[in-house]
C-alpha cells in the first residue's frame, strides 16, 4: 500500500512538473488572482460589519481571510519552489518539513504585523510606502535569499554526486590517512579518542541535527521575509479603523490558509521524493539518484528565482 502512494505522489510531482513546463500554470496563477479579488472584497464588507459591532463578524473575517490565504498561496510563489524543491532534494522527513512550512506562513504574517506597526507608530510611514517596502526591497531580498539557498543545495549536491564518482578505494584510502595522521582513528566515529578519552568530532547523528536547524532557519527565514500584500492591506485598514486586535487576528488566519498550501507542497515533495528512490532501488542503474536530485533541484530554485526577479514578483 505504501509503495502505491509513493508511486502516485511521484507521478503527481511529475504531472505538475510537466504542467509547469507547458505553461499550464498561468491559468493556475489567473484563478489565484481572481479568488484573492473576490475575498479581498468581501474582507471590506467584513470589516465594516466589524466595525458596527455585528454579531459573528469577527469569524467571517477570520473565515474570509484564511480563503484568501489559501488562494494568495496556490498562486505563482517562491516559498512553495523552495519548500518543494527541499523536500524533493534532501532526505528531511515529512515532519519537520511540515512544520518548516508552518513557520515560515507564520513568520510571513509576523513580518506583516511588525512592518506595519513599526512603520506606522515608529516611522510614520504612509500606507503606499509600505507596501513599497513590502513589495520591493523586502521581496527583492527574499527572492535573492531563495536563490542563493538555491545555489547552496547545488553545490552541496555537486559534492555529493563527485564523491560517488570518486573510486571507493581512494576514499577509503583517504580516511586511513587522516586518521593515522592525528592519531585518534576512535575519534572519527564521533566517540572517545582511545588515546585521550576524549572526543574529537560530533558523531553522525549530531551533524545531522545542527544540518536540519541551519537549514531550517535558512528556509523559514528566507520565506518569511517577505511579507503578504494583502496583509499588509489588512493590518492598515483595522489600525485606521481602531480594531487592531482583528486585523492581527485576521493576519494569522491568513498565514495558516498558506500553509494549507505549503504544507501540502511539503507533503507531495516528501512522498514524491521516497517514491522516486523506491524506483530507484527497482532500478540498479538509478542508484545514488539523491545527490543528483539535490544538484538539479538547487539549479531549478536558482532558475525560478532569476525569472521571479525579471519579472518583478
Amino acid at each position: 500500500m505504501r509503495r502505491i502512494v509513493l508511486t502516485l505522489a511521484l507521478a503527481a510531482a511529475l504531472g505538475l512538473v510537466l504542467l509547469w513546463l507547458m505553461g499550464g500554470f498561468d491559468a493556475l496563477a489567473r484563478w489565484a488572482m481572481e479568488g484573492q479579488r473576490e475575498f479581498q472584497n468581501a474582507m471590506a464588507g467584513a470589516l465594516r460589519r466589524l466595525r458596527a459591532g455585528e454579531a459573528g463578524a469577527l469569524i467571517a473575517l477570520l473565515g474570509i481571510t484564511f480563503a484568501y490565504g489559501f488562494f494568495h498561496a496556490a498562486g505563482p510563489g517562491h516559498g512553495k519552489v523552495l519548500i518543494g524543491g527541499y523536500g524533493a532534494a534532501t532526505r528531511v522527513r515529512l515532519a519537520p518539513l511540515a512544520g518548516i512550512a508552518l513557520a515560515a506562513s507564520l513568520g510571513q504574517a509576523t513580518t506583516a504585523v511588525v512592518l506595519v506597526y513599526g512603520g506606522v507608530a515608529l516611522l510614520e510611514f504612509s500606507r503606499e510606502e509600505l507596501v513599497a517596502l513590502g513589495e520591493g526591497a523586502m521581496t527583492t531580498l527574499s527572492i535573492l535569499a531563495i536563490g542563493l539557498i538555491g545555489a547552496w543545495l547545488a553545490w552541496r549536491g555537486a559534492r555529493g554526486v563527485l564523491r560517488q564518482w570518486r573510486p571507493a578505494q581512494v576514499v577509503a584510502q583517504g580516511a586511513m590517512g587522516v586518521e593515522h595522521a592525528h592519531g585518534h582513528a576512535g575519534a572519527s566515529a564521533g566517540g572517545p579518542c582511545p588515546d585521550c578519552g576524549h572526543r574529537h568530532a560530533p558523531g553522525p547523528e549530531e551533524v545531522a541535527r545542527l544540518t536540519g536547524w541551519r537549514d531550517a532557519a535558512l528556509l523559514i527565514g528566507a520565506i518569511a521575509i517577505r511579507p503578504c500584500t494583502g496583509a499588509l492591506f489588512l493590518l492598515i485598514l483595522t489600525w485606521r479603523m481602531g480594531i487592531e486586535a482583528a486585523g492581527i487576528a485576521g493576519t494569522y488566519a491568513m498565514g495558516l490558509g498558506t500553509a494549507t498550501i505549503t504544507v501540502g507542497t511539503a507533503a507531495l515533495a516528501v512522498l514524491a521524493r521516497d517514491g522516486a528512490l523506491v524506483w530507484a532501488g527497482r532500478l540498479a542503474g538509478l542508484r545514488g539518484i539523491a545527490p543528483l536530485a539535490e544538484l538539479t533541484v538547487g539549479v531549478v530554485v536558482v532558475i525560478v528565482a532569476g525569472q521571479m526577479l525579471a519579472r518583478g514578483y
